[in-house]
């Protein structure tokens, strides 16, 4: 029982997210040639580390979660785990993933976690989520890196590839993250959480959805024209930014936002599956050029 509390304070939902991402990002940029310690080492090291800031995570919102229908039985708010019990165990986590990426992985890669933890823990966490309604914005970069450190894990470079990998999944991010802004709304606003809805609006999400999506149609398409990626990996990748902006359209006809929200949200991560997933058996090979080099 004991272990389950602190197992769901990382909320695995979460890892288990990522763990598709950065697998997509280490097969892409092994091109065909995988080294399994390699690839065990940055998949359960990025997994620690995402861990620990969830478990912080956790810890910073505890006076909020009680607000909040979904959240307010989480450990920390019922008291089935100290808070500094909790911070220990974050600390544990986020200790060994950065022990573990820093000395099995690349240094680039192990830079990029921290980045992608800083942002989450710090920015996002203990400042925007509460403040401001670009907090959704802000967190879509930690929320991108896990692609990009599965590449960097590999080349131990930035090049194009990881530039187009973090702006796929940070576009990616934004219209995942409104939609549960609106079918969770009445938590938000409960807990006095700014997002976008809150703010200013369903219709006006709505429009921000449908022009993250079209952005993202576009950015998820560069994969395959900058050469990274096949023909096999631009139909899927046309074929789901597709369906995804017409279930957004068809929000502004929807009776229901809460169920039409929870069908974007859905489906926004079969698309994102589905993209990583043929990023890493559609894989081009080409030749590693850094944007710092050509910089």
């Amino acid at each position: 029982m004991k272990f389950k509390r602190y197992l769901l304070i990382t909320k695995p939902g979460i890892i288990f997210g990522n763990l598709i991402a950065v697998a997509g990002g280490y097969f892409l940029a092994a091109q065909g040639h995988i080294d399994l310690m390699l690839l065990l080492s940055t998949v359960i090291g990025l997994s620690l580390v995402v861990a620990s800031g969830c478990v912080l995570n956790n810890c910073i919102d505890r006076d909020i979660d009680q607000h909040m229908e979904r959240t307010r039985d989480r450990v920390l708010v019922t008291g089935k785990i100290s808070l500094k019990a909790a911070l220990a165990h974050g600390l544990v986590l986020g200790i060994a993933g950065f022990s573990l990426l820093w000395f099995e992985t690349t240094g680039l890669a192990t830079v990029l976690a921290a980045v992608g933890y800083v942002v989450y823990v710090g920015f996002y966490s203990l400042w925007l989520k509460r403040s401001s309604e670009y907090g959704t914005l802000v967190g879509s970069l930690s929320g991108a890196m896990p692609p990009v450190v599965g590449y960097c894990a590999v080349t131990g470079q930035f090049d194009t590839g990881a530039a187009v990998l973090l702006l796929i999944f940070c576009l990616w991010q934004m219209p995942h993250s409104y939609a549960i802004a609106i079918f969770r709304l009445n938590d938000y606003k409960a807990a006095g959480i700014p997002v976008l809805p809150v703010k200013r609006g369903i219709n006006a999400t709505k429009l921000q959805i449908v022009l993250y999506i079209l952005a993202f149609s576009g950015a998820s398409l560069l994969l395959n024209l900058t050469g990274f990626a096949g023909y096999g990996y631009l139909l899927i990748a046309l074929l789901v930014s597709a369906w995804w902006l017409v279930i957004a359209l068809s929000g502004y006809r929807a009776v229901d936002d809460r169920l039409w929200a929870r069908k974007l949200f859905a489906f926004s991560i079969v698309a994102i599956s589905a993209l990583s997933l043929m990023m890493s058996i559609d894989f081009q090979v080409v030749p590693g050029t850094s944007l710092v080099a050509l910089l």
